[in-house]
């Protein structure tokens, strides 16, 4: 599929994106999501609300593109719904249809047909994925979800995070699921985080750090900001172990606390060098070892961290410099980050 994926890309690049649709509702489909994974991943797809209803018993659900459940569910099946089996599944597209809807609305209603026409096993523990990385769930359900999922509760894993439109080269064994975030759906699959692992490559992914399965929940924040700080095709995957214990801050921080050294390092954009600056800042320990990095004499570095240093007030040389540097340039590359925008169905997808 994905080898498809490339070549079709290289012709049709509305084509390779309805692939990548096809695909990632195979993954859903083995992965026997519930009805609102399979709506939120629909929505996340196509950019506008999905819906649902089923006649007997009688239901309806609506989520948007973030993975929320809309509680205005009184409106009726629209007439572009397409229904069988007594299912209907649609998408509220406001304005024309984009080329992939269609195929989104296909998929969606072939996942959901699967889904109700088959019953779950007892020993179907899937949904408790979603449970083990909820920090909000009380540590003996974690642990019970835990075991449930067959996890050692001495051993360490790692949370492997993707957006569903990620291109998989070599799928990782482990439990998975697609979980709701404030980011929209994300597919999650705990991996052993024995070193040397080489069963994972994707693009874009995020990889969080190593817990027991207590902690989980909190490799499962870290592995999403590792995730967003992805840059494909440049970097397609990023560890959340290369940030130490700053990568856990940067997770545990509220989305809407302040970082005035972030806020001051976005007006280094105006400069064509500021960012390929900072980066040799953060990576040296010196002015020359910064400006060998930034392929520039070190005169020239020079008068160039002089400008930084008084625009954030600080010297990044001196004392915390350095790591007050790293945390607000990650902070504004967390603020700036577009992994998670699907790609435009009218421009070349990344291979």
């Amino acid at each position: 599929m994905q080898e498809l994926l490339g070549r079709i890309a290289r012709l049709d690049p509305s084509a390779s994106l309805g692939l990548r649709v096809i695909a990632c509702f195979d993954e859903l489909v083995v992965g026997n999501v519930n009805t609102r994974a399979l709506l939120s991943a629909a929505a996340s797809l196509a950019g506008c609300v999905a819906g649902f209803h089923q006649d007997q018993p009688v239901r309806s659900l609506r989520v948007n593109p973030r993975g929320e459940v809309l509680r205005d569910t009184t409106a009726p099946v629209p007439a572009t719904a397409t229904t069988a089996d007594g299912l209907s599944v649609w998408l509220e597209r406001v304005g024309d249809a984009l080329p992939n809807d269609a195929i989104i609305v296909e998929r969606l209603a072939l996942a959901v047909r699967i889904r109700h026409g088959r019953s779950r096993t007892g020993s179907d523990h899937r949904r408790d994925l979603g449970r083990l990385v909820d920090g909000d769930t009380p540590v003996d359900e974690r642990l019970a979800a835990a075991g449930a999922l067959g996890l050692g509760a001495s051993r360490l894993y790692r949370l492997v995070t993707a957006p569903l439109f990620a291109v998989w080269e070599r799928h990782p064994r482990g439990p998975e699921d697609v979980v709701p975030t404030v980011h929209g759906p994300i597919h999650a699959v705990i991996v052993p985080a024995e070193p040397g692992d080489e069963t994972l490559k994707a693009s874009p992914v995020g990889v969080g750090v190593a817990t027991t399965p207590q902690d989980l929940h909190h490799s499962f924040r870290t592995a999403l900001v590792a995730l967003r700080l992805c840059d494909p095709p440049r970097v397609p995957t990023v560890y959340a172990d290369e940030y130490g214990g700053l990568i856990g801050l940067l997770a545990d921080a509220p989305a809407a606390s302040a970082q005035p050294d972030a806020d001051r390092l976005a007006e280094l954009e105006v400069h064509g060098w500021g960012v390929a600056t900072i980066e040799a800042v953060i990576h040296s320990q010196s002015v020359r070892q910064a400006a060998r990095l930034a392929g520039v004499h070190h005169s020239t570095m020079q008068t160039r961290i002089e400008t930084i240093s008084a625009l954030l007030g600080f010297d990044p040389f001196d004392g915390f410099g350095k790591p007050r540097l790293g945390a607000a340039y990650l902070v504004w590359r967390l603020r700036r980050s577009r992994v998670l925008d699907l790609p435009s169905p009218t421009t070349e997808t990344r291979k």
